[in-house]
């Protein structure tokens, strides 16, 4: 168990959170949620004790140890990966050094015997015996082949080194697990297996992260910040989601008698209850939901984006038919003969294992490059918007927000129209005087979206449209495409995004390609496809 007691911090006179009262216990994972800036990795460095807060305290049940997803890929780049991950042990890792260490002493005496038989003992009890086979384990479940645990962290690639720092803090079985987004630069297959680990763990996990399917997998609570206060919330992000939803609709409904608003969120527990009988975590979650009091479900504070995406003009029946498109990078294969039509009020999604590959065909799509084979063509008819995944380029002048949108509108338009564009991605005031070339990740993508929507295009091309967003910007954009009545080409790696808008699903490799007309469920669960997918990735003899 760890409980947060008065807990305060601000950093000058911004407070993020004040008097926080919360406590968390074995068996259950939170996940913990707030806008951009709101404090959820600060609030998670308090609890481990990485920061200390300008009030309260943080307690910790005795005997109890915490192990935490660190963020410093370079802090173990002189130590191998095997002993990265034991090194997550660091009582267990203590000890095999100093046993180690006895061990080769030349004069080994008797004083040094009766230490090493203490030693012994402590690590017979802490299973340091299957230590490294523990480790290895870990390793093979994140995608770490064998032939890596072997050689130093410096030599990994940086998403190498993010799954070995995530095998590290899962690894020893610790009674509090903290992590922070553990799911970036994972591939769907990795994350489900991470799934799995949580469902299966017995202790106490805190996590940050903006992957919806993941926090409703394997959250049994949310953890809200939101204007300077940490509430905690029974049941996954879905539940927490719709439920603040429903209870906002109900306070704008001052006509709504009491017991009809009571009877509306009983009937919403019940409905919630029995879908939470289809998931990992069926009885555990079921038991939370029954036991909510309808006065726990409060609305959420939390601004949403609006992202409406129109057409100026319908297209036709044609919008865009490739052929034989083939690209090569430094002799490496992306793709190759790849033919595909799309058809009016697709909605696809690109996927493959190397992210370069799809970035690649979305440039030479829109004109930003070139392919080594093949050809392309749009309809008369087509008018395109694109979100690219690198958005450095479109920021270097000094123009503050409204400058820089307008630059992007056709004709003359006045000031009021273009904040009106702006203000739908929550950018208001004085905000809008910004300069552009000071802008957070999350808000240069705001304004690329305020760019889309000023387009009106009638087919959209989106690159990881949900890097840098908050949690509320991701389902506005969901929404927003969900209800889109035109053409969408996209990739992400949003589990929920991508279910929830792609009714067709292109994988692209360096052998060939799959086009299935399914759901990204029906896509990843159908044994068939898998294998045909691995023929994609395949070496060839």
């Amino acid at each position: 168990m760890i409980a947060a007691q008065n807990l305060s911090l601000q950093f000058g006179k911004r407070v993020l959170f004040d008097d926080v009262n919360i406590k968390f216990t074995q068996g259950n994972c939170y996940g913990v949620i707030g806008a951009n800036g709101a404090g959820k990795s600060t609030f998670l460095k308090i609890l481990s004790g990485e920061i200390d807060p300008n009030g309260g305290q943080v307690a910790i049940e005795p005997g109890k140890r915490m192990a935490v997803l660190k963020q410093n890929h370079h802090e173990f780049d002189e130590n191998t990966v095997l002993d990265t991950v034991m090194m997550g042990h660091s009582t267990l890792w203590k000890i095999m050094k100093e046993k180690d260490a006895i061990y080769a002493k030349p004069d080994f005496d008797e004083k040094d015997g009766v230490r090493a038989s203490e030693l012994e003992a402590e690590f017979a009890e802490m299973d340091g015996w299957n230590a490294e086979s523990d480790a290895a384990a870990l390793l093979s479940g994140l995608g770490i082949v064998e032939a890596d645990h072997y050689k130093l962290m410096k030599d990994l690639s940086g998403t190498q080194k993010v799954r070995v720092l995530l095998a590290q803090a899962l690894f020893g079985n610790p009674d509090i697990l903290i992590l922070d987004e553990p799911t970036n630069d994972l591939d769907i297959h990795t994350v489900s297996w991470l799934e799995d680990f949580l469902l299966d763990f017995k202790n106490t996990v805190i996590v940050v992260s903006h992957d919806r399917h993941f926090l409703d997998t394997v959250c049994t609570h949310i953890v809200d910040i939101d204007f300077k206060q940490v509430k905690l919330f029974t049941g996954n992000y879905s539940f927490w989601y719709e439920s603040s939803q429903l209870a906002l609709s109900q306070r704008s409904s001052a006509n709504k008698k009491a017991e009809e608003k009571k009877k509306e969120l009983q009937e919403f527990i019940a409905r919630f209850s029995a879908n939470a009988s289809k998931s990992k975590q069926a009885t555990s979650r079921r038991k939370l939901l029954d036991k909510i009091n309808v006065e726990d479900i409060q609305p959420s504070s939390r601004r949403y984006p609006a992202i409406i995406f129109q057409q100026s003009r319908p297209a036709g029946d044609q919008i865009l038919e490739a052929s034989g498109l083939t690209k090569t990078v430094d002799g490496r294969t992306l793709f190759q003969d790849l033919d595909f039509f799309v058809n009016k009020g697709d909605k696809i999604a690109f996927v493959g294992k190397d992210s370069t590959a799809i970035t690649a065909l979305f440039q030479i799509l829109m004109g930003e490059a070139e392919a080594d084979a093949g050809t392309f063509k749009f309809g008369q008819t087509i008018t395109t918007a694109y979100l690219p995944n690198e958005n450095s380029a479109y920021f270097e002048s000094g123009d503050n927000l409204i400058d820089w949108l307008r630059q992007y509108t056709e004709g003359e338009k006045d000031e009021v129209y273009i904040r009106g564009f702006l203000g739908k991605m929550l950018f208001s005031g004085e905000e809008t005087f910004k300069k552009c070339n000071v802008l957070s990740g999350g808000e240069k993508v705001r304004c690329m979206v305020s760019r889309m929507m000023l387009q009106q295009a009638n087919l959209l091309i989106l690159d990881e449209p949900t890097n840098h967003l908050d949690l509320e910007s991701i389902t506005a954009f969901n929404n927003g495409l969900k209800d889109f009545p035109g053409t969408v080409l996209f990739t992400s790696h949003d589990h929920t995004f991508t279910e929830t808008i792609a009714n067709r699903i292109i994988e692209i490799g360096p052998n060939g390609y799959m086009d299935k007309l399914c759901t990204y469920d029906e896509y990843i669960s159908n044994e068939k496809y898998a294998e045909e997918r691995e023929a994609l990735y395949a070496e060839k003899v």
